[in-house]
């Protein structure tokens, strides 16, 4: 015995609905976002709160959802603007914290390792 599929015709309340709208394909959500970052300036460079530690690493304070954040990070120049690179950290509020607390300890390692 063979199975056939048959087609179901949809009823007059279903042809009534909005249709869905088409998922993005996964390129389209990356080009969105990309032009987001770009308008927002998210590459333009260290921001206005930063701080150089030597020619093309910064300490900058930045907020990113909503939480503070201090970042450690090498930027580079490209078409003569500073852009971040992938070399970086970022630390919350606490862990900041927690670095300030242990800097006497760190040095006195430094010493002991220099």
């Amino acid at each position: 015995m063979s199975k056939s599929k048959e087609f179901i015709s949809t009823s007059e309340s279903d042809s009534d609905a909005e249709p869905k709208p088409k998922k993005k394909k996964p390129s389209e959500k990356k080009v969105e976002k990309r032009e987001e970052k770009s308008k927002a300036g998210a590459s333009s460079g260290p921001e206005e709160h930063s701080f150089q530690l030597a020619k093309n690493r910064f300490v900058t304070v930045s907020e990113f959802r909503g939480k503070v954040l201090v970042g450690i990070r090498e930027f580079y120049e490209s078409d003569g603007q500073m852009k971040p690179g992938k070399k970086g950290i970022s630390l919350s509020v606490d862990q900041w914290k927690k670095l300030k607390e242990q800097v006497d300890d760190i040095d006195e390692a430094v010493k002991k390792v220099s």
